[in-house]
């Protein structure tokens, strides 16, 4: 597992949500604006303070939630 030390959660910080190095930009938003369509670098233009290394952490970050889940899917 790669270390995730950009991701933090703050319960006073964006009520708990897990953010970029304490900033109020959630990784959710990152995510939201990949699923959009839009780039590493559109995400980065939008907010000039986030760096690609923070982008990448909340994809690792997401997936790694994503990972731990299970579902049983009816077959029917």
């Amino acid at each position: 597992m790669t270390k995730l030390d950009r991701i933090t959660i703050n319960p006073n910080v964006c009520l708990g949500q897990p953010t970029i190095r304490g900033m109020r930009i959630t990784v959710s938003v990152i995510l939201k604006m990949l699923a959009g369509g839009n780039s590493v670098q559109q995400v980065l233009d939008a907010y000039p303070e986030l760096e690609a290394d923070d982008i990448h952490q909340a994809i690792k970050y997401a997936a790694w939630i994503v990972s731990d889940q299970l579902h049983l899917l009816s077959t029917a």
